[in-house]
């Protein structure tokens, strides 16, 4: 383990932990810029390797399978060793599948190297989560959740145009090669710069040591035998922050697998406006992540701990439910973009409150408790695809979809009633 000297204690606290933020929001921003690109090169992915829409499904689906069945383990892994190499090792794994779908020559081929680019990237976001309840002040990590998703959505948001206009000039597969090479630097410099404890960084003086360390749970986290695994899965808030996880994954899966499709089919969106409408909802969604973010630390001040989580996240999720569903009410194709924009956006706003209940019923054990619930969330991701092929094979209308992912959002509202941030898992 490396050790440096202290630094010269100076009376105001330095300011390291920003830089740290700033690192993870460049994480997201790549994260959902490898993950985005593939639903918008998708028309061109298909023609080119002969594809249907069911297939396609698939090879979406095939990512977020290999996220949830690696997510536990690798979260797991991250709490035992640290999130600085395992992050490395999540990134330069995930940049090197992304680069490898450039290579893909068929539909075989396609599958596998999504699952594996899946399987590379798990346990990320818990690798956040563990590095802001190492290093951000208890009171200020739903703001820097909400900052965290709102990078990551500005990029996929931003993802569509870039990569159109990229692939208009070199062709799809330079797309994957050079957002992996993206994904390559930021390792780098994330092994080179971040420490797992601010006490072990040698830019950290006392006073940003003490103010960091405030109200946070202290000593190492025992993870072995079935009795831990059964106080995880059987705690009453698991199950309930679980479920109500998925309706937030399987509309942000939509937007960036079939939206541009359902834009295309279902409102004639044409290709020079199909790429700024389709990165609308995402765009849109950065605003509910700040803001979002900032209500769900205020609110739990003014109003205490279960409102200013469970409450805010309750109602974001019954907003986004009741506009999802009244855009299949709209006729004119730009209020019904606006509306799932609007749904998107809402929850997103959710986001800030889910994630700091993770650290606030974590513990010493965030890692794992966040990656369960983002587990659940990526089962929503899996079969959100395939149901949306089902649906409209079975009904012909990309209505039935839209419609199903709004009644979801309110049965993830009803989730958060159950919910009690104040409980933690283990302790």
């Amino acid at each position: 383990m490396e050790t440096y000297p202290d630094p010269v204690v100076r009376s105001e606290p330095t300011r390291v932990r920003h830089g740290v933020v700033a690192l993870m929001v460049s994480l997201a921003m790549v994260t959902y810029l490898d993950r985005a690109c593939i639903g918008t090169l998708a028309p061109q992915i298909m023609a080119d390797l002969k594809l249907s829409k069911e297939q396609m499904s698939w090879v979406y689906s095939a990512f977020a399978l290999a996220y949830a069945i690696f997510e536990i383990p690798t979260a797991w892994w991250a709490d035992r060793l640290g999130t600085r190499r395992v992050l490395a090792r999540i990134v330069l794994w995930w940049s090197a599948f992304t680069m490898a779908t450039a290579a893909a020559g068929g539909y075989a081929s396609l599958l596998v190297t999504r699952f594996l680019f899946g399987a590379g990237e798990a346990g990320a976001w818990p690798c956040v989560a563990r590095t802001f309840s190492r290093w951000i002040p208890l009171a200020q990590r739903g703001r820097v959740q909400g900052i965290f998703f709102g990078g990551a959505h500005f990029a996929a948001g931003l993802t569509p145009m870039i990569a159109l206009a990229l692939s208009g000039m070199f062709g799809w597969r330079v797309v994957f090669i050079a957002f992996g090479c993206v994904g390559v630097v930021w390792a780098l410099v994330w092994h080179r710069l971040f420490r797992d404890d601010p006490s072990l960084h040698p830019g950290v003086n006392a006073a940003e040591a003490a103010l960091i360390a405030a109200g946070r749970t202290t000593g190492e986290a025992a993870h072995e035998g079935w009795p831990y695994w059964r106080r995880l899965l059987g705690h009453r808030n698991t199950l309930p922050l679980c479920l109500g996880y998925i309706p937030n994954s399987c509309a942000f899966y939509f937007c960036i697998t079939w939206l541009p499709t359902y834009l295309k089919e279902k409102h004639g969106f044409a290709s020079l406006s199909l790429g700024f409408f389709t990165g609308l909802p995402l765009i849109v969604a950065v605003a509910g992540d700040l803001l979002g973010g900032a209500a769900t630390d205020w609110a739990a001040r003014r109003f205490g701990l279960r409102f200013g989580r469970a409450g805010m996240a309750g109602l974001g999720n019954l907003f986004a439910g009741l506009a999802m569903i009244a855009a299949t009410f709209a006729h004119n194709p730009y209020v019904a973009i606006g509306l799932i924009s609007l749904s998107v956006g809402a929850t997103m706003f959710t986001l800030g409150a889910t994630w700091g209940t993770c650290l606030d019923i974590g513990g010493r054990h965030v890692g794992v408790v966040s990656a369960a619930m983002n587990t659940a969330g990526q089962v929503g991701g899996f079969v959100s695809p395939l149901i949306v092929t089902w649906l409209l094979r079975e009904y012909g209308d990309w209505n039935a979809p839209v419609l199903a992912i709004g009644g979801l959002f309110i049965v993830g509202a009803l989730c958060w009633c159950f919910i009690d941030p104040r409980e933690r898992v283990f302790e």
